[in-house]
């Protein structure tokens, strides 16, 4: 199987759609022998950051000269990039020898007459099956959608990283915030222990399951925080403190953004109580990891020929709102030219009336997704100085650029499709 053979097979998957439940990755993991459980692992979820945690907490282990495997979803250009060692992407003829390896045995399954695994289900098992293969120490796991029955929640991690819990995918968590917390909570295991930012109920609900199950919790604000103190150009000053560990450091993060103080507070704090006893993990490691870590994609700063150029994924509401609170502190002043596209599942209007202020002016695209909701639609719901739709991203783009000239900020943002393949044309 080639790269390109791989990606149709999973393409061909695609017609099972999103389905939540551990049956059919379970018995997949079974016939491949659980390769998932021949390393250490460490499981993320959260409805915000777990992506920039997951990431965080991976650098940290590689800085501290640990093997480590990392597993995220979506990607932003290639299936390659959602399954790292050691902080390089697989390469796409090991990617396509996985899903190769896997798809055999979702031939077996179907052979016997049970229902097909998902796409996502068979990509999470060949990332399983290649840290396996390539004896990674420890492996980074964010889970795709909820927690409980997401295909991911099939590990018991060294710890569970909850990041927040605000208000998405309601229709397959329960259709409340209680309901998603509780879907979340369900990466919970038997005694390990959980770092969690959530917040109100979701908290309480997050406590409630890990007394059940005699896991220590330590809670963003509570036991631990980060709090920002200076700006170095591109770079954050933060201070981080545990008075429970006796732990307080000053440490620069080479990512902008207020939410980003949070998650590597998160991340410093899952890597001290991994530290107790994996004594590779040092403060000069956790130093190293975040004073060097990108993140594409997520408050990415691109300076173009004459453009500064904000790239920021805020595909749901609470990303919304980072983004504006970011683009405020940051660029305070600053006129904004947005370059837009959502997919029609999202909370648009919540988007929208979040992030554009009638100041603004906004240029509509359409999302390299089947589920984009059309630019005109987009457009009809804004309330701005000036709103254009484009015929395409690249055409968007360029108008956007046009209209941010000479002083104004261009920021692309509302899916990380949209962002994806916008950075073909501005980052090479």
């Amino acid at each position: 199987m080639t790269y390109q053979e791989s990606l149709t097979y999973l393409d061909g998957l695609n017609q099972f759609g999103i389905k939540l439940g551990l049956v059919r990755i379970t018995k997949l993991l079974e016939l491949m022998n659980n390769p998932q459980n021949k390393y250490k692992t460490i499981h993320v979820t959260g409805t915000n950051g777990k992506g920039s945690t997951t990431m965080m907490l991976a650098s940290i282990l590689n800085n501290a000269e640990i093997k480590t495997g990392m597993y995220t979803s979506p990607h932003l250009a290639s299936y390659t990039e959602r399954m790292q060692v050691n902080g390089k992407n697989i390469s796409e003829k090991d990617f396509a020898d996985s899903i190769a390896y896997v798809s055999q045995f979702v031939k077996q399954i179907i052979a016997e007459g049970e229902e097909s695994p998902t796409q996502f289900e068979v990509i999470t098992a060949a990332a399983f099956y290649y840290f396996a293969k390539v004896e990674v120490e420890y492996a980074v796991i964010e889970v795709g959608l909820g927690g409980l029955l997401d295909s991911t929640n099939v590990i018991t991690p060294e710890v569970s990283v909850i990041t927040n819990v605000t208000f998405e995918h309601a229709d397959r968590c329960g259709g409340t915030l209680a309901g998603i917390a509780e879907h979340k909570a369900g990466i919970i295991k038997d005694g390990v222990p959980v770092i969690t930012a959530a917040k109100n109920e979701a908290l309480d609900i997050i406590k409630k399951v890990a007394e059940q199950k005699s896991a220590d919790v330590f809670v963003a604000g509570e036991d631990f925080e980060s709090v920002f103190k200076n700006l170095e150009a591109d770079k954050q000053e933060i201070a981080f403190s545990a008075d429970l560990l006796g732990v307080a450091m000053v440490y620069v993060l080479n990512l902008l953004g207020e939410h980003q103080v949070e998650n590597s507070s998160i991340a410093i704090m899952t890597a001290l109580v991994l530290a107790n006893s994996e004594k590779r993990i040092t403060s000069e490691a956790i130093h190293n990891a975040l004073l060097t870590i990108s993140w594409p994609g997520r408050f990415e700063i691109v300076y173009q020929e004459d453009s500064l150029i904000v790239i920021d994924g805020a595909h749901n509401l609470a990303g919304a709102t980072a983004l504006r609170a970011n683009l405020d502190k940051y660029f305070a002043g600053k006129e904004i030219v947005f370059l837009l596209g959502v997919l029609k599942d999202k909370d648009i209007e919540g988007i929208l009336h979040t992030l554009v202020r009638p100041d603004n002016f906004v240029v509509v695209t359409q999302p390299d997704s089947q589920r984009a909701a059309a630019p005109e639609f987009i457009a009809n719901k804004i309330i701005a100085k000036q709103v254009e739709v484009a015929s395409s991203i690249e055409s968007g783009l360029a108008r956007a650029k046009e209209l941010a000239k000479p002083n104004k900020i261009v920021c692309i943002a509302g899916s990380l499709y949209l962002i994806g393949a916008v950075r073909k044309f501005i980052v090479k």
